[in-house]
């Protein structure tokens, strides 16, 4: 298992229905212990003093707040694009966008990948078609690295199909973001995933014995 997994949600304040701070408050609340925060549209300083207010969030939960992009943000866990920089800086955690095998072959420190998009999703346009749960297994199977699916993975069904392909995790933006009562989702998400997860039988993250 990676050092991280279960439920991770990625920010989007253009389809928050709530301030992000309410928004990731309430998913902390549900469960979740990992957030990607995005917002690159963001000025330098205003996505810093928001990684400030996020990251106590997190972190009076045990939680890390991640940030999209080789800038930290005064913290120590980025997630890159597939585009790069390469090879990737030295963090305490350290993510890379993937879509197909070829990327996830460019792998060397990073900790773990994300796959999309694994369902069609209005978050994730423009990636190809969806892997689905056969694509993603498959590549799972290539990936050096512990792999969060991605893209569309927004109920309980999804999360329990992602799992049993060999995701370590799953990434989740759109339901989360538009959502009423983010804590519900949340909590609804990781009892699937909890639950898929312990009816797998022993193995590593991606499958191999």
């Amino acid at each position: 298992m990676s050092a991280i997994g279960g439920i991770v949600v990625l920010t989007d304040r253009w389809q928050a229905r709530r301030p992000l701070v309410e928004i990731v408050a309430a998913a902390v609340a549900g469960g979740v212990r990992a957030v990607l925060l995005r917002e690159k549209d963001l000025p330098r300083a205003e996505r810093a003093a928001l990684a400030a207010d996020l990251r106590p969030i997190l972190a009076e939960a045990g939680g890390t707040l991640i940030v999209a992009g080789p800038d930290p943000l005064d913290g120590d866990a980025v997630h890159l694009p597939a585009a790069g920089p390469y090879p990737a800086p030295r963090c305490r955690l350290v993510g890379r966008s993937c879509h197909d095998e070829a990327e996830l072959l460019r792998l060397t420190r990073e900790d773990y990948a994300t796959l999309s998009p694994v369902f069609p999703s209005r978050s994730k346009p423009g990636y190809g078609p969806p892997l689905r749960p056969d694509g993603l297994a498959s590549l799972i199977r290539r990936s050096p690295v512990p792999v969060l699916a991605l893209g569309g993975v927004e109920t309980p069904d999804r999360v329990t199909a992602c799992v049993e392909a060999g995701a370590a995790g799953v990434a989740v933006l759109g339901a989360i973001m538009r959502a009423t009562d983010p804590a519900e989702i949340v909590a609804s998400l990781t009892s699937a995933y909890v639950k898929a997860v312990s009816s797998k039988p022993p193995e590593s993250w991606h499958g191999r014995t």
